[in-house]
């Protein structure tokens, strides 16, 4: 699939240095804030911030304020005996992501340790919780909906979808193209009715979208497909065998054969909305490994990376990203060949 060029930088970049002397209990030391809270040793503004939130302001204000990265971060947590995954902290501190009551109280007392806030200064603010978003289709694909797609007039099928999770194993060929693409996806009914999926493929750079197949598996039919060959653009309607009850849970698969691009730049999906878990596998051929796989992840396609790791593509030709309460942004597996 179709990935941006350029040099990504991290968002977690360390930036500046602790200041201020620590009590033993591992919290700043010095006067009473307005509320109550201990923030000697820290700056005015982030002291406030502690005091008014938000929560993802507070936090994103306290870890560049440490000077450390969200790898570092999250070490530090493992040390308290807290699991909690890189991407979790990330979508927190860009609040697109918010800490659950009470399951994640123990993480956010953990981040004050770390960090060393007073405490209870950011659990305090957990309960502050932004304004939700509006609800939007929670598209799940690799690019925007082809306008042809603008007549149906049952367009907004995947509204009615709850995403929980998503595998993709892509396959690589040995003259470096992307051949196929297989997803299964987990889904859930958030109220009765839904009875099909609405998909959408990219080609990559020099697809002849026209002879793209699509091979429907398990839980579904072909419906109607639409086709933009200027965009290398393909939609695709994935049937159900009958409408979904309320809460009811359908699993679907289905494979997507498009084998006519050049060298693959690496494969990313774009979720519209919150989806549990996604996990992206590429098989490459062993004749032709790659020089370089990095998991990313964008708030939208037109942004450098914000979160960026290097993966280890084995032996056997195989790299896999997994992401942890992904969306809404862009996820995928960047790939360098040179």
């Amino acid at each position: 699939m179709t990935a941006d060029s350029g040099h990504a930088r991290p968002v977690d970049e360390p930036v500046g240095h602790p200041t201020g002397g620590l009590s033993a209990g591992g919290h700043p030391t010095g006067g009473l804030s307005t509320g109550g809270l201990s923030t000697g040793g820290l700056p005015n503004a982030l002291a406030e911030t502690l005091r008014y939130g938000p929560f993802h302001r507070a936090l994103h204000d306290a870890i560049a304020h440490r000077g450390l990265s969200l790898a570092r971060l999250r070490a530090h947590l493992e040390q308290q005996g807290v699991q909690v995954g890189q991407s979790t902290l990330s979508y927190w501190q860009r609040g697109l992501r918010h800490p659950e009551v009470p399951r994640a109280i123990a993480t956010v007392r953990a981040l004050e340790t770390v960090l060393k806030l007073p405490p209870e200064s950011l659990v305090a603010l957990v309960g502050h919780r932004p304004q939700p978003r509006p609800a939007r289709p929670a598209w799940l694909s690799p690019a925007p909906l082809p306008a042809e797609f603008a007549a149906v007039t049952d367009i907004g099928a995947n509204t009615d979808l709850d995403v929980l999770s998503v595998h993709d194993t892509v396959l690589v060929g040995p003259e470096r193209e992307q051949r196929s693409i297989t997803t299964r996806l987990v889904v859930r009914a958030a109220k009765a009715g839904p009875d099909r999926f609405l998909a959408v493929h990219r080609g990559d750079e020099g697809s002849l979208v026209d002879n793209a197949l699509v091979r429907p598996g398990e839980g579904c039919r072909l419906g109607r497909t639409r086709r933009q060959p200027a965009a290398r653009g393909l939609a695709f309607e994935l049937l159900f065998d009958r409408r979904l009850a309320e809460g009811e849970e359908h699993v679907f698969s289905f494979t997507v054969v498009d084998d006519t691009g050049g060298p693959t730049p690496g494969h990313h999906r774009t979720f519209g909305g919150a989806c549990r878990g996604y996990l992206l596998q590429v098989a490459f051929s062993r004749r032709t490994l790659p020089a370089r796989c990095t998991k990313q992840f964008r708030p939208d396609a037109a942004s450098p990376p914000v979160d960026l790791e290097e993966l280890v593509c084995g032996l056997g030709g195989f790299v896999s990203a997994y992401f942890e309460d992904v969306g809404p942004g862009v996820a995928g597996i960047g790939v360098e060949w040179t």
